[in-house]
This record gives structure tokens, sequence and C-alpha cells, in this order.
């Protein structure tokens, strides 16, 4: 374990689910000596005071089900104060489905389209330069695992990433806010702690679903890090 970095950059890191943590990202950050300030959901702070980049974290339903996570309005407080003061924001899967609706997109339940395990994601032209994304293949393969998604991007959204079944793969708002509705976060090793029978429920093979993880895992770890440390060096230019 790399020693503690106590003047490195803060990172707000929110678990939306205890089965959805930071997974890889935890150590890539790590090493970059960014400092990783982990909470759960009802700990999520509505501002940005004290931090210099923030992290949203998947979960397991849409991002105004305010009664099932009576946290989403401070986290939907956060994002927005995000984009008020220019905190760096990296928003995954419900992450991301929160900031485009803070912002002022749609985000459909049960879209039916929905994906599991390795999907290929496509970066668009406008993806090109951006400080996220422009660094990465013009095609990558990532984890995939949500049946909602955001079926409407905010008016001032720049879209940077589809994939054959979900045109909204990624999207940034203002100058350092991004979602990003695919898994960097997640390795193929993910795909072990999935059940069988809920994944063929909605008409995919598990096995078939690993073995072409495992098989992508090159791949798709170089294009997650290649984006994590971009968003680090956007952080680390924001504390300057």
């Amino acid at each position: 374990m790399p020693p503690e970095v106590r003047d490195g950059p803060l990172v707000l890191v929110v678990v939306n689910d205890p089965d959805s943590g930071p997974g890889r990202f935890g150590a890539w950050l790590e090493e970059a000596g960014v400092r990783l300030r982990v909470v759960d959901g009802p700990s999520v702070p509505a501002t940005t005071e004290g931090l210099d980049g923030v992290l949203l974290l998947g979960g397991g339903f849409m991002p105004d089900a305010d009664e099932r996570a009576p946290w989403l309005p401070a986290e939907r407080r956060l994002a927005q104060a995000c984009l008020d003061d220019g905190t760096p924001l990296l928003g995954i899967c419900l992450g991301a489905q929160l900031l485009a609706l803070v912002a002022g997109g749609r985000v459909t339940a049960d879209s039916g389209r929905t994906e599991r395990g390795s999907v290929v994601v496509r970066r668009t032209p406008e993806a090109t330069g951006d400080a996220l994304l422009g660094g990465l293949p013009d095609a990558f393969p990532a984890i995939q695992n949500h049946r909602d998604e955001v079926t409407t991007l905010p008016e001032a959204a720049v879209h940077l990433a589809s994939s054959d079944t979900c045109p909204h793969q990624a999207f940034r708002v203002g100058a350092a806010a991004w979602g990003v509705q695919f898994h960097p976060e997640a390795s193929a090793e993910r795909l072990e702690r999935w059940d069988a029978g809920r994944v063929a429920a909605e008409g995919f093979d598990l096995d078939a679903l690993r073995v072409a993880a495992r098989a992508a895992e090159p791949a798709s770890e170089a294009a997650a890090r290649a984006l994590l440390d971009a968003f680090v060096r956007v952080v680390g230019g924001r504390r300057c």
C-alpha cells in the first residue's frame, strides 16, 4: 500500500450501493497521490467545501428515487454545487444519470435497452480534445450493468460517446463535469459476483458474459486507466 498522502488533492467518493464501490479506481487514485474521502449515501455532503473533485458511483435505483434513497436530494445538491463552482465531477452509471437530471436532462427507468457485461463504447467526434475522453481510443470495451438510462441529454451537454444499444454513454456538462453510463472502475472480476438466474431472466448468459469480459480486460483496463489519469489531471489543474 502506498504511503499516506497528506497534501495531495482530495476527492470525495460517494458509494450509493454497498455492492458498487470504487473498485480499481481506489488504488489508482492513491497511486496518483490523491487523497480519498469515501462516504456512503447517507453521509454525502451537500457542498464542495474542502474538495478538489467528486466521484459519484452507481446504484440500482433512479436518481430521484428519494423514498428508497433519502440522501439523493443532498447528492443532487452536491452535483449542482460542482456545476456552479467548477469542482471536477465524474458520475458513473447512477452518478451520470444524477448529473444529467440535475442539468436538465431526462432519465428513463427500464428503458428497454439493458446492457450487461463488456460492451464496446465508441467516442463521438465531439470527444476529440475533451479533457477526459480525448486520449481514449475511438472504440474501447467497458463493463455495463444498467437497465435505466439517460434518454435525453441536458441542453448544455456535449455528447462524447455511445454504444450500439445505448446512445448516451458519456457526456460533459460545463467545463469539468462528466457522466459515463459504463463502469470504468469495474474489472471483469465484477461479473463473478453477479447472479446467474437474474442475468438469465434478462436474456443474458452469465458464463458467456464472463468469458467475453475476461477477453476484453486488457483493453478495458487500459482505457479505464487513461480516463482516470485524465480526471486526476483535471483535479490537479483545478487545485493549482
